[in-house]
């Protein structure tokens, strides 16, 4: 578990925090330029100290200004992967990976390197890797030092769309098969869609919000906050199958049905999150086999809460997960929609995004 509480003076305004987070899972810290996002990494590192407060992870305390404890960066264990790969330019890959490491060789190296797909490049020089090349080196020298949490302050910034695809690729298969407490610092929605568990909302200096990712994604109140990130619902599935005719995937929900997405990259039995915008979501009272929404989802209505003039925000559940819908009050009154009732949700595939 992690514990930032402090105050400090940043430029202009004032940071004031007080965060505990999760042992374990991709924790982000989401925010404009400025709202004090790389402060509060940098503080956790040991780069910077602040003013006032408190900081310590799983019960070790790192700063505790009252207490005149402040541990200083190379005894926190933690692994740090800033924008830039900070690799050293005269060393080759291997020797970059295993500098100053407790893991040089060995099973642990070898999945790790696996991991992030960097074996071909292990003989290179810096000098001759891509940005997104450099900075999965720089992730696999910050595993190897076998840290408790692993910050990564913007690791994507500055890449081209497909070299970013791709090492948030590797980042989301990190994230699922070690089990390392992960501060992931971004102003980018895309990107905490596809990996952030938990959300910590910042703006200049002051946390407005700390939740699970879909909780916040439901709360309209986040709004002013939330800027980019378009109101959507994120289900948990597994590949199913792929279909290259009709270039599509099917993906299987943990009630036992079934969505329809354009064709997929991942392989079969991956687990998979999926996103769908509220706006993307229609209900009907039944199943329509004349109709163009091939996904098609049984839900129980669990509120219906006023939304913008003339609609309705509805909450929908699907075996324990949460679906959102916004729909125009008067369909909500002819359809006689009430909290408790099954409904059919309509879902447009070309919305949805694993």
């Amino acid at each position: 578990m992690l514990e930032l509480c402090i105050k400090h003076r940043q430029g202009d305004f004032d940071v004031d925090v007080d965060i505990t987070t999760p042992g374990s899972g991709v924790t982000a810290l989401f925010g404009h330029s400025g709202s004090g996002k790389t402060t509060l990494l940098r503080m956790l590192a040991g780069l910077d100290c602040p003013d006032q407060g408190r900081i310590a992870l799983n019960g070790r305390t790192f700063v505790d200004i009252g207490q005149k404890i402040f541990v200083p960066p190379h005894q926190r264990r933690l692994g740090v992967v800033f924008q830039e790969a900070r690799l050293f330019p005269h060393y080759r890959v291997r020797s970059n990976l295993t500098y100053a490491r407790r893991i040089t060789h060995g099973e642990a190296f070898d999945r790790v390197v696996d991991l992030l797909g960097i074996e071909a490049l292990l003989e290179r020089m810096p000098g001759a890797l891509s940005g997104g090349e450099a900075r999965r080196v720089a992730i696999g020298r910050a595993l190897l030092a076998e840290p408790d949490m692993l910050l990564m302050d913007e690791p994507l910034t500055g890449l081209d769309g497909a070299r970013k695809q791709e090492l948030l690729d590797y980042i989301v298969r990190l994230t699922r098969e070690i089990d390392l407490p992960i501060l992931f610092v971004s102003h980018d929605p895309e990107e905490l869609m596809a990996i952030a568990e938990q959300l910590v909302v910042l703006d200049r200096g002051h946390v407005m919000a700390s939740d699970r990712l879909e909780t916040l994604l439901s709360r309209g109140d986040m709004s002013p906050w939330l800027g980019g990130f378009e109101a959507s619902s994120l289900l948990q599935g597994q590949v199913l199958s792929h279909d290259h005719h009709y270039h599509a995937s099917r993906v299987a929900l943990a009630d036992g049905q079934y969505l329809t997405l354009p064709l997929l990259s991942q392989p079969e039995a991956s687990p998979l999150r999926v996103r769908i915008r509220r706006r993307d979501v229609a209900i009907a009272l039944s199943h329509h086999s004349d109709s163009s929404f091939r996904n098609q989802l049984e839900a129980v209505i669990t509120t219906l809460t006023p939304g913008a003039p003339g609609t309705l925000e509805v909450t929908l559940s699907l075996g324990g997960q949460s679906l959102q819908s916004r729909i125009a009050l008067e369909a909500a009154e002819a359809l006689e929609l009430v909290p408790g009732m099954t409904v059919v949700a309509l879902i447009r595939s070309v919305s949805l995004a694993g």
